[in-house]
C-alpha cells in the first residue's frame, strides 16, 4: 500500500485575480484555515507568472479572465517552469469550453466562483495531497 503524501506545514497559496475585492474575499475564506498561508496576490497573468517564480507557492488560484495575460496562458507559463505546482482555475463560467481550456492548459482543477465558499479549501488540500 502506498503511503499518503504528507501535506506541507502550511499550504502557500498565490491568488491571481484582477478584481481586488474578490481577491480579498478569497483571502478572507482561506485564512480561516490554519493550514493555509497567503503567499501573494497577482493582478494579471504576467504578474502571476513572476510571483510564482519568486514566492514558490504550493497552489495557485488562477482567474481565467485577466488583463495582459489570461489565466490559461499564465498557467501554461507557470507549469512549463514549475510542473509540480498545481493551479486551480477560478471562474464565474460553467462553459464547457472554459473547462476544456483549463484542462488543456494543465490546470489541476476548476472551481466556479459560486461554489468557492463551499469547495475551495477542500480543493486546495486535495490538489496539494496528490
Amino acid at each position: 500500500m502506498e503511503a499518503a503524501r504528507k501535506l506541507p506545514e502550511s499550504i502557500r497559496v498565490l491568488i491571481a485575480d484582477d478584481h481586488r475585492l474578490f481577491a480579498q474575499a478569497l483571502e478572507a475564506i482561506l485564512v480561516t484555515d490554519d493550514r493555509i498561508e497567503i503567499a501573494g496576490h497577482a493582478r494579471d497573468g504576467r504578474e502571476a507568472v513572476e510571483l510564482a517564480r519568486s514566492v514558490h507557492p504550493n497552489v495557485i488560484l488562477m482567474d481565467i479572465a485577466m488583463p495582459i495575460m489570461d489565466g490559461f496562458q499564465a498557467t501554461k507559463h507557470i507549469l512549463s517552469e514549475s510542473p509540480g505546482t498545481p493551479v486551480l482555475m477560478l471562474t464565474g463560467s460553467n462553459a464547457r469550453t472554459d473547462v476544456d481550456r483549463a484542462r488543456k492548459s494543465g490546470a489541476a482543477g476548476y472551481v466556479t466562483k459560486d461554489r468557492i465558499a463551499a469547495e475551495l479549501i477542500e480543493a486546495i488540500v486535495e490538489v496539494v495531497n496528490r
